[in-house]
Order: structure tokens, then sequence, then C-alpha cells
């Protein structure tokens, strides 16, 4: 009942005027933030907090979590339509949502993105009101160990993004990893495969290798044919610019699913809503009854890992209210800003400021509803890029990729490595080279070796520490029936077959 009492407490904070209003603010610039490839809502949020000085700090923070969540509506409008992830968390959108684009489903795709967004985040934050403590009681548990196996289980789904040769999947996650050392290394302080470029000494921006995989080398792909001769035809959308029953009918379970697997991954700090896409995606594929129409234009492929990088951004807020301990780098940032109005995020902000942590956990269901109402009119306004011949369109992606990736630092060698991995992505694409593979390797990669290089540490390098508790040896056994399943299933088909014909 004190529960009850403080969730209906917080509704009459966020529902004041200017909380609606300052909800508004933020969803509507996390949108915009969201179509802009490279910004971010790290950066959204960041450039926004000198001007929040003088505040009232529920207002401030509402209006930055309102830029979080926004982001992740307006990152898959652009990833749909012009192959360009405008959100890192929407790199898993731009794979099939693209494609429905090409074929004239460019109307459904953001209609289920829209639709299946409103539906995770809504869920994410009625798991965010029930779940937040015990929830962060069990991350925890979750040690360098048992993060390493969690990494190391997702990197075994790669078998499920590998096409038709698992070889070609093994060199583009290979590929990754190798990209994901360069860099600093956090234990020596030494760079490592920099080159003697001082830029890279950060790493290679996860944003810049992705815009450059996909935006750059979709532009390049179209100039090769251009050059033949081969005129892209404009792309004119076929039935309506909404879901048919049966469009619907197979959303329904992977937007659910993903919801599930976003909240969850939200929870565990550092992992972030690109990896709650790749993970919802590759669900979806092994789940499917027609896993080959994957990359080819499914609808579960948009709705699965859609609903997850938005539920993930409430499951992200478990740890960052009640632990203090920032989920990614827009929670980092919003931590930031915690600190700055005096308020120490944890166990004891739930008892000592009800009216703020509630009224901010509120104000997301509010700003889902507000998302929602913005989007879906905007769906025929957007649908008309389609139409842009492609003389115009591919020079105009190339103009928002790059403005994309010169915002992040304003630095003129992200746009040469952006240019480098726009050549990467054309060859992978000649060569039929999965690019998922690789993306999965950038995002886990430097995650996975510091997790590991600490567990050892903590154990004296005894491997041992890596199956001594029950949540490694859980995720060992789903890691090795994830690498078996792929050799597994096609004998087990052969053999129904065989027993069928006898």
């Amino acid at each position: 009942m004190e529960t009850l009492t403080h969730i209906l407490n917080g509704f009459s904070v966020c529902l004041q005027p200017i909380n609606l209003w300052y909800t508004f603010v933020g969803v509507f610039l996390g949108t915009i933030i969201g179509v802009l490839p490279g910004i971010g809502p790290s950066a959204g949020i960041a450039l926004l907090i000198p001007v929040t000085y003088g505040m009232n700090p529920t207002s401030a923070l509402i209006m930055m979590a309102g830029i979080y969540y926004g982001t992740k509506y307006g990152g898959s409008t652009t990833a749909i339509l012009i192959n360009t992830p405008g959100e890192a968390a929407s790199v898993m959108t731009a794979i099939d949502g693209y494609q429905m684009a090409k074929q004239g489903r460019g109307g459904a795709a953001l209609a289920i993105s829209a639709i299946g967004s409103f539906i995770a985040g809504t869920l994410g934050v009625v798991g965010l009101t029930i779940f937040a403590i015990p929830l962060a009681s069990m991350a925890l548990k979750f040690g360098p160990a048992e993060y390493f196996m969690l990494m190391l289980f997702a990197m075994t789904a790669v078998s499920s993004l590998s096409g038709k040769s698992p070889a070609k999947a093994a060199i583009s996650t290979v590929l990754g990893l190798m990209i994901a050392t360069i860099g600093i290394d956090l234990q020596s302080g030494q760079p490592r495969y920099t080159l003697g470029v001082p830029e890279l000494q950060d790493g290679v921006g996860f944003v810049i290798a992705v815009v450059g995989l996909f935006a750059i080398a979709e532009v390049f792909c179209t100039m090769e044919d251009m050059s033949r001769g081969v005129r892209p035809e404009i792309i004119r959308l076929k039935g309506k610019l909404w879901l048919t029953r049966s469009e619907w009918d197979r959303s329904v379970m992977p937007i659910m699913r993903g919801s599930v697997i976003g909240f969850i991954i939200g929870v565990l700090p550092g992992a972030g809503g690109t990896i709650a896409a790749i993970m919802s995606y590759v669900t979806e594929k092994r789940m499917s009854r027609h896993p080959e129409e994957f990359g080819q234009g499914a609808i579960e492929g948009v709705a699965g890992p859609e609903a997850a990088n938005n539920s993930d951004t409430a499951g992200a807020m478990v740890p960052l209210l009640t632990l203090g301990i920032p989920g990614g780098g827009a929670t980092a940032v919003m931590l930031g800003a915690f600190i700055m109005y005096g308020i120490q995020p944890g166990p004891m902000l739930f008892q000592n400021r009800p009216d703020l942590v509630w009224g901010l956990i509120d104000s997301m269901y509010i700003g889902n509803i507000m998302l929602l109402i913005l989007n879906l009119p905007l769906i025929g306004i957007f649908v008309r890029l389609l139409y842009i011949p492609a003389g115009i369109l591919m020079p105009l992606i190339l103009a928002i990729s790059t403005i994309g990736i010169y915002a992040i630092n304003s630095n003129l060698v992200e746009l040469y490595i952006g240019l480098i991995f726009g050549v990467l992505g054309y060859v992978f694409r000649k060569v039929d080279i999965p690019v998922a593979p690789m993306v999965l390797a950038l995002v886990l990669g430097a995650m996975m070796e510091q997790s590991f290089r600490q567990a050892m540490t903590i154990s004296g390098g005894n491997p041992k520490i890596l199956v001594t508790s029950t949540i490694c040896v859980v995720l060992a056994v789903v890691s090795a029936i994830s690498i078996l399943l792929p050799f597994l299933l096609p004998r087990i088909k052969k053999w129904r077959e065989g027993t069928e014909t006898a």
C-alpha cells in the first residue's frame, strides 16, 4: 500500500503542467537527436545540463529522461528509411527495416517500430515500478566472471547471424574483436594497435563504425550501380501506411519477448540497448519458422529489436536509481546531473526523495504516450523520403553520416575512420560476409576482455573462477548449447525427414 501511495503521488508530480511541458520537450528533442546519427542520448543530455541550472531538479531530470528514451524512437526512422542507424541501438533495426522499405513496406516498418517501442517502453516502466529493488539486488551478484560468461554466451549467438557460411561469420567476428582491442589498455595503460594516431587511443567509436558499415557502404554500392548504368528505381510504397493483420500477428510475440530481454539486459550495468537489440534479433531468428526471411525484410527483425532497445532504457534506470550505478553512457551523464543537484541515487533515494523518484518513473508512462502520439502521424511524412531519387538521396545520406560522425568529437580523423569502415562494409557486401557478427564483436569485445582479465586477477590466474558460481555454470551450459545447435539442428531435420519417408 505504501508503494501504491508513492506511485499515485508520483503521478500528481509528473502531471503538473510544468512537468508535462518538460516531459514533452525531452521526448521531442530526444526524437530529433535519435534521427541524427552520431549524437546519441549521452551527448544530448550533456548539452542540456548547463541549460537546467536553476531549474527544479525533478523537472530537469524528467526532461533528461525524456531525451534518453526519446532517442530510441527517433533512431529507428533513418535506420528503416535510409539504412543509417540514428542511434547505436537501432543497428539491428536497419537490417530488416531497410529491406522492408525497399519492398515498399516502409510504412509498416515505421508503424511497428512506433507501436513496439510504446508497448515495450510502457512494459519496461511497469517492470521498473514493480521490480526495481529486487532486480538491483540480483544485479549485485554479477561479478567479473559472471559478466565474462554472459558476454561469451552473447558471442556464441553469432552462429545465428552467420547467414549461409559460418566461416565468413567467424572472419567477421574475429575482425570485430581485433578492432575492439585498439586503444589504451585499461590495466597496463599502454596504447595498443593505435599506429601512432592519438585519436585511436580511446578506441574506435562504435557509432562511427556502424555509420560506416551501413550508411556509407550503402552509398558506395549505389554509386557502383549508377556508374554501370543501373539506375535504382525510386521506391514506391505498396499498400497502406499501416500494418496488415498478418504483420501484426507476427509482431506480437517478438514485441513481448523483446520487452523482457531488453529490460533484463538493461538491469545489468554496462550491457546497453545495442546488446539487448542483438539478443532479441538472435532470439527471434532462432524461434522463427522461416529464419531465411531474416535479413530480407522480416517484420519480426524490426519488432523484436525495437522493443528490446526501448525496454532497456527502463531497465537501465534500475541500477541508477536503486544503487547509484549507471548502466551506460546516458545514465552516467544523468548520474552526474543527480550529483550536481546534490542528490545521491541509491537505496535511500526512495525514502528520502519519493516525490522525485516516483515523479521521474511515472513521467516515463506519460512520455511514452506522447512519443506514440508524436510518431504515428509522422509516418506519412517520413516515408516521403523514399520518393527522393537516388542521385539526391545518396548525397543526403552521406551528408547526414558525415555530420553525425563529426558531431561526436569534432575530429577529422574520425571522418577518415568512418570512410574506412564504409569501404570495409562495401567489400563485405561484395564477398557476402555478414556485418552483424562484427557489430556484436565491436560491442562486446572490450567489455569481454576487461571482465576476463579482472576475473583472472581476482583468482590469481585460476580459470576455475569461471565455473564456480551457479550463474557462471548456467551461462556456460547455455553457451555450449548455443554453439552446438547450428550443427545439430540440420542433422535432426534430416533424421526426421528420413524417418517420415521411411
